[in-house]
């Protein structure tokens, strides 16, 4: 289905329209956001209702790096159905919820653009086909949720829930990178139809428990199970919208959907019993005991939140196909009651203006609607029959006394389960009883009035959802709930029901124990706050989190004092002394020269490496006298390219004479500023440590180099060699590597080259130099600054350099030549206007500024790729063929020209851009200090 890779990318074309349209108008904003959910709904239902009724699968794949099992794809099965509609539709509410909960001054258009990053970081994660892919975008999340968390960026707890978050969450993402990584070592692909079915191969493998391990690292941080909890509250900084949007269908879903998805591949053992079992039931037990005791209302629907996160993860851990039903059920429902209690609780804070429960009472008789919304919602959470939440509690009661009976599991298990539901139903009583009733409020910042209409629309929506799966379960959800459950299993569904009454069963003896036990705890509450503050008051994850965050850091500072000075020659001298141990460790107990002869030295060569010498040592000891150096530097790069011509490398040759010039120009610009020499700085103790050091690492270079080319190996450049023409359609191997078998390194060095050429023009564009009013003998400039002869034929030469240019950008495919060579004679061509004419002459006759130049080559270079996408191959494949061009001939063709070309416009926009800008630094200056009648350009 080819509208499944739009469905995800919707959310982020959509999120550039928010800040555009809030200068419209706040609701102009809101009204775009809504508008991109449900064109994403639309899109999703269409091939959603087939699933949904049939239980097919629908995949859309293409190649990405088929060599290394990478590909784009995205599947839509039941339960990817069934997250993405939580993720849209809840989405579409909070969208509403957001636009009167947000106050004036709060910048909405933002607001709005991080909403949809998040939203469509989250459908990437459920739709994903390929892990890699899917690991991408559950980074995304983690970012997009630090943006929401952070939004109120003033104040300090956002800011420090929002690093808290990123960390825990960032750190465990690194866990699941690695197993990922096993998971497709394991399997040979990364590709979730492979995995599913490949169960039984996993557990057989010796890598399967540490891939398990690293996994569910990843999953228990990003679903805030014990002991990585913490971060969960604290995100409640966050506004209200991004903590019922967050809390229901998103983020904290995302580690229980891939325990879900991954289901099927890796439960069934010992190993994934006793890791997610456990940790789920510590979970449900401490976030059910904590949010009793908090008196913020977001905090203890956040703490509900962990816990009910642990009963699912804790259904997971059974491992059974029965307790996997009731999990995925109970994502369903918890999605529903926990976003419209954190919508009703974000109401309460609006309109009475604080969510301490310790000063709200009463408000039944002042917000009668929302309190009936806020109870019906509540009693749902506390899992009160006829509501969703009853249902999916009792398939899990049901699940703990089946496993004590008939599968010789522990008692204890159902007994826990009877306490955590006793403690559900204790503080949703708080929620209802504290807030609505108890008395009358106390000092609250605002009279509490019911809110506007459509502020109220979400909660409303959202309750009728909990009481219609409550009383109707398999009219409304059932369908969507046998997909989903299919889809997670990847097997035949167990025998299950959805009926309201099963009659007189263990499961509903433990119900009633449960809220009989809820209203005793909440009865005796006021000594239980008491005895928890005097012994667990003080307890706080948080402050252990931030204790070891500290002790990484002054970890941290000591290794960086031992290994990092301010000082280059301490640093080389580490670097140095690691290679040394490095090149001993490994040559200990070998010779260090290998059995390949060495090539004859001739008298050429010899000459050659002796200028080689004298230049670089001259660089060296005539560094003072900059002018000097420089051309003894010039020797160096002219050696170099020669020796390239020996060595059958004329492409590099022509790249390096070309690099060589402008690098010259360059140098010459830059020197024009500086003094002409380098006064004395070094001692004689420091010039012979800094000569060690030289030799030392020169000593280790040669070293290494003699070791590696004294031995065999085998080379790849015959591939290359047999491929280029069948592969490329070009017989000059260098020029079809990078623009073709390399492409892809090629257009990210491009892309690197634009960044730096960008950040060199923003710190030049307004640096302002005093160019010297002497040259180094002491004479004053000749006011002729550009002779004619020199202008006359600079101008002459720059039609037959730009058809140079041209000539070796066309035949660069076949002969030596190519769009960085290309590219460089033109720049020079160019930069010579510049030196022989002036600024002021050459600048008017360009056609204006040339960075532009650089974005229009890197979207030549990236449109070739992409159009061999369009016509499904992978991306930047290249295509050629042959063709009879009139009055020409028999001509080949290739798409690699193109990207050839993109490669060309980015090496002049970089070039000019940058030898102009520092051409231009002292041009203001100058004007100055002629007279305005006697310029001269």
């Amino acid at each position: 289905m080819k509208a499944l890779p739009l469905i995800v990318l919707l959310p982020f074309l959509g999120a550039m329209l928010p800040p555009w349209a809030v200068t419209a108008g706040r609701l102009r904003s809101a009204w775009v956001t809504g508008a991109v959910a449900l064109a994403a709904i639309a899109l999703l239902v269409a091939p959603g209702l087939s699933v949904m009724l049939q239980g097919e699968t629908l995949l859309w794949q293409m190649d990405w790096f088929p060599a290394l099992g990478l590909s784009l794809g995205f599947r839509l099965d039941g339960l990817a159905l069934l997250f993405a509609l939580m993720i849209l539709v809840i989405g579409l509410l909070v969208i509403l919820y957001a636009r009167w909960y947000l106050a004036e001054q709060d910048p909405m258009g933002r607001f709005y653009a991080y909403l949809l990053l998040f939203m469509g970081s989250m459908l990437g994660l459920v739709m994903s086909e390929n892990l890699i892919q899917m690991l991408m975008f559950w980074e995304l999340t983690s970012i997009s949720s630090f943006l929401l968390i952070s939004y109120w960026r003033q104040r300090e707890d956002a800011r420090r829930g929002a690093r808290i978050a990123l960390a825990v969450t960032g750190g465990g993402g690194l866990a699941l990178l690695g197993g990922i990584l096993l998971l497709g070592e394991m399997v040979g692909s990364y590709d979730l139809s492979v995995i599913l079915a490949s169960g039984e191969l996993i557990h057989a493998h010796p890598l399967y428990v540490p891939a398990l391990v690293l996994i569910l690292l990843g999953v228990f941080t990003k679903s805030a199970q014990f002991p990585f909890h913490f971060w969960l509250p604290h995100a409640m900084a966050a506004p209200t919208p991004v903590s019922a949007y967050l809390h229901s269908a998103t983020m904290v879903k995302a580690g229980v959907f891939l325990l879900a998805r991954l289901f099927p591949a890796l439960s069934g053992s010992e190993a994934w019993t006793w890791l997610v079992a456990p940790t789920g039931m510590a979970t449900l037990l401490l976030g059910a005991y904590t949010a009793l005791f908090k008196h913020d209302l977001k905090g203890l629907l956040a703490y509900s939140t962990i816990s009910h996160l642990g009963l699912i993860t804790l259904l997971f851990g059974i491992g059974t196909p029965l307790a996997a039903v009731a999990g995925v059920f109970h994502i369903m429902n918890h999605a529903t009651f926990k976003a419209s209690l954190f919508m009703a609780a974000g109401i309460i804070d609006h309109e009475a203006g604080t969510r301490d429960m310790r000063r709200l009472a009463g408000l039944w008789r002042f917000m009668p609607q929302t309190g009936l919304l806020a109870m019906i919602a509540a009693a749902a959470m506390a899992g009160v029959p006829l509501l969703n939440g009853f249902l999916s509690k009792e398939m899990f009661f049901e699940k703990t006394v089946y496993m004590a009976t008939f599968e010789e599991s522990t008692w204890l298990l159902p007994v826990l389960a009877t306490i955590a539901g006793a403690l559900a139903v204790a503080y949703s009583l708080r929620f209802i009883h504290d807030v609505f009733f108890n008395g009358m409020p106390a000092d609250l910042p605002r009279t509490p009035h019911e809110p506007s209409r459509w502020m109220r629309v979400p909660v409303e929506v959202l309750v009728v959802i909990c009481v219609a799966v409550g009383i109707l379960p398999s009219l409304t959800f059932g369908p969507l709930l046998a997909v989903a459950a299919g889809a997670a299993l990847q097997a035949p569904l167990p025998d299950y029901s959805l009926k309201v009454w099963h009659g007189f069963t263990p499961a509903l003896g433990m119900s009633a124990i449960a809220l009989l036990g809820g209203l005793l705890i909440y009865s005796v509450r006021r000594p239980l706050f008491r005895w928890h503050d005097r012994l667990l008051g003080q307890v706080d994850a948080r402050w252990v989190f931030e204790q070891l965050e500290r002790s990484l850091f002054w970890s941290s500072r000591v290794l960086d004092r031992l290994i990092h000075r301010a000082s280059l020659q301490y640093m080389l001298a580490v670097l140095l002394g690691a290679t040394l141990v490095m090149l001993m460790l490994g040559f200990w107990q070998m010779p260090l020269t290998g059995s390949v002869a060495l090539t004859p030295l001739d008298p050429v060569s010899a000459a050659a490496a002796l200028c080689l010498a004298v230049g670089a040592v001259g660089t060296v000891v005539l560094h003072r006298q900059r002018w000097t150096a420089l051309v003894m530097l010039s020797v160096v790069g002219l050696i170099v390219a020669l020796i390239f011509v020996k060595f059958s490398a004329p492409d590099l040759a022509l790249t390096q004479l070309s690099v060589e010039m402008v690098t010259i120009v360059l140098l010459l610009l830059a020197l024009h500023f500086l003094p002409w020499t380098t006064p004395r700085e070094s001692s004689l103790p420091r010039k012979l440590r800094d000569g060690a050091l030289a030799i030392t690492g020169g000593g280790l270079t040669a070293t290494l180099t003699w070791a590696v080319l004294t031995r065999p190996y085998e080379s790849i450049s015959h591939w290359f060699l047999d491929n280029s023409v069948p592969g490329g359609g070009g017989t000059n191997v260098v020029n079809v590597i990078l623009v073709d078998f390399r492409g892809f390194d090629t257009l990210g060095e491009i892309t690197v080259l634009a960044i730096a050429a960008v950040g060199i023009y923003m710190m030049m564009r307004d640096l302002h130099l005093d160019s010297p009013k002497v040259d180094q003998e002491g004479r004053p400039w000749s006011s002729d600054r550009h002779p004619l002869i020199l202008a006359t034929f600079s101008r002459l030469l720059l039609p037959l350099a730009l058809m140079v240019a041209v000539f070796i950008l066309l035949r660069g495919h076949n002969l030596p030549g190519g769009g960085f060579i290309a590219g460089l004679i033109i720049a020079v061509a160019l930069v010579m206007q510049y030196l022989a004419n002036g600024i002021a002459w050459t600048q008017p006759r360009l056609s204006g500024e040339l960075h532009p130049l650089i974005g229009l080559g890197l979207l030549t270079a990236t449109a070739t790729g992409l159009g061999s996408l369009y016509f499904g191959y992978p991306f930047l494949t290249s295509a050629h063929d042959h063709v009879h061009l009139p009055f020409l001939g028999d001509a080949e063709l290739a798409t690699a020209m193109l990207f050839d070309l993109g490669v060309m416009m980015v090496v002049i926009g970089i070039t000019v851009v940058i030898l102009v800008r520092l051409g231009s630094i002292g041009a203001a200056h100058r004007r100055t200090l002629l007279p305005k009648n006697g310029e001269r350009h």
